[in-house]
């Protein structure tokens, strides 16, 4: 089940609470990221980053042609809930449905489960739409859940996909938070900080873009940056306040 809005925590440890904004509850509370300095001529220096989409439709953005693929989460049960039915769906030239994902899913794991079962998952699933490559990360077999871990081995295989295919880029992946099919928890069962997905992402070799979960857009009193890594002046702040 998707986690509640006021459950969301976009950084790690007590940092949402040093970072409140005074602005409407209507909108996000954007902050210049790393190296930009509003009017200071060439503030803006070149450096591997994600980028943080927040507000922007993501369903919208990939029927319109803005990537070329598109990472998100893949399970062997049901994906009607998830982002990637959606995706198929939408997709006037594709030839796959929900169901034929989910059938996909679980061929590969049966397979992979004879002949590759002691293989470090999860795996990445490649589905073809013509106009977009899907690339989803399969929820390991057995768990209702996706883990951090998973996640740092799915997004190091998909960076090596990524990784001299100039044809597959740009790319971008959906944040694992709040998600309907594929949810994400960490160790104690929660789902983990939005800075938490990103390092690990980032630490995985990822630098696509980041759709933000719709339920993050409501978070109004605490500050967000439109890129990652964060400025350093947040790992200052949060020292702090130790």
């Amino acid at each position: 089940m998707a986690t509640e809005a006021n459950a969301v925590r976009l950084y790690d440890g007590e940092t949402d609470s040093l970072m409140r904004a005074e602005l409407s509850p209507q909108r996000v509370s954007l902050l210049p990221g790393e190296g930009v300095s509003p009017g200071v001529a060439g503030a803006v220096s070149a450096s591997e980053r994600i980028r943080i989409l927040w507000g922007q439709d993501l369903l919208r953005d990939m029927i319109d042609g803005r990537y070329r693929a598109i990472v998100c989460g893949v399970n062997d049960t049901d994906n009607a809930r998830g982002i990637v039915s959606q995706l198929v769906e939408l997709v006037r030239t594709s030839q796959w449905s929900g169901k034929s994902v989910t059938s996909y899913a679980k061929m590969f794991q049966e397979s992979v489960s004879v002949h590759a079962a002691r293989d470090k998952e999860p795996y990445v699933l490649k589905i073809d739409l013509d106009s977009m490559l899907i690339l989803g990360l399969l929820r390991p077999r057995g768990q209702d859940h996706f883990t951090i871990e998973d996640l740092q081995r799915g997004f190091t295989t998909v960076a090596g996909m990524l990784r001299e295919r100039r044809d597959r880029l740009p790319v971008a992946s959906i944040s694992f938070l709040n998600a309907r099919a594929n949810r994400l928890a960490g160790p104690d069962g929660q789902e983990p900080s939005f800075e938490t997905v990103l390092r690990t992402m980032y630490g995985a070799g990822f630098r696509g873009d980041v759709y933000t979960a719709p339920t993050m857009w409501k978070l109004a009193h605490v500050g967000v940056f439109p890129s990652y890594p964060f400025p350093e002046g947040v790992s200052r702040m949060r020292e702090g306040s130790s």
